[in-house]
């Protein structure tokens, strides 16, 4: 597995696209209401990322038709923009990628659309937490397998569990790079494998099921719902190692 180490030149032009990642999602999050509708969402972010001089890292990636991934209610990552007018007690996920001087950014967040029950509140909340709680944790020398098993333990301490089979990512001058970071321990051991070292950048994205992290695709190629049939939640940043710990990049 080869893990790219980047330099501080590399960074900054990383966190210039991460930049303009944050920015559109947190224009998004503004704009997100009752009435709205998922491609006016996905025209909104194209448009907002072609002003930054920066270009949709999504749009065409392995055939993917939009830039926006707009994840409604059950769909938990990859849904696909259309018609749907969002509505009271919805909640959506919108995920983003932008490409700037040759480097990508790549980020996500959930959102509730108006008042939406307690429940979706805490399934929302599990994912940033988890996010944020593995950011805090993370420090050069660590196995990122024992990251993969600090978001598990943290999901499931909140009665939730993890979508199997989709994993967080390094980022760079790819929008997908070694290594692959679940968001579940594989195997047993949690001290093996690859190490986080100073200068590498990569993507922490939980993805939130209640009962089942069983994955199920629908018919339109992209859409990832669990088995279960219920809500999911979605939270991601780019970050990269600096100093020994990690700072986000997909922040303003």
């Amino acid at each position: 597995m080869a893990i790219n180490i980047r330099k501080p030149a590399e960074i900054d032009k990383m966190r210039a696209a991460s930049l303009v990642v944050a920015q559109t999602l947190n224009l998004l999050k503004k704009n997100i209401q009752e009435g709205v509708s998922l491609l006016e969402l996905d025209s909104m972010a194209e448009e907002y990322i072609l002003s930054q001089s920066a270009r949709p890292a999504f749009k065409g990636l392995y055939g993917f038709p939009h830039t926006l991934c707009t994840s409604l209610n059950e769909v938990i990552i990859h849904g696909i923009p259309d018609t749907y007018k969002l509505k009271e007690g919805d909640i959506i996920g919108v995920d983003v990628g932008s490409e700037l001087y040759g480097y990508y950014g790549d980020a996500a967040l959930t959102v509730p659309v108006g008042k939406v029950s307690e429940h979706d509140d805490a399934l929302i909340a599990c994912a940033k937490d988890a996010l944020y709680y593995a950011i805090d944790s993370i420090h050069v020398g660590m196995h990122f397998k024992e990251l993969s098993h600090i978001l598990e333990q943290f999901i499931i301490s909140r009665g939730f569990v993890p979508l199997r089979s989709f994993c967080g990512h390094g980022i760079g001058k790819k929008p997908h790079e070694e290594p692959e970071i679940p968001n579940y321990l594989n195997g047993t051991n949690p001290r093996q494998g690859p190490k986080i070292k100073e200068g590498m950048v990569f993507c922490i994205e939980p993805m939130i099921c209640q009962r089942s992290g069983e994955p199920k695709i629908l018919n339109d190629k992209w859409s990832v719902v669990s088995i279960d049939g219920l809500n999911g939640s979605h939270y991601e940043h780019t970050i990269a190692i600096i100093g020994g710990k990690a700072e986000i990049l997909t922040q303003e």
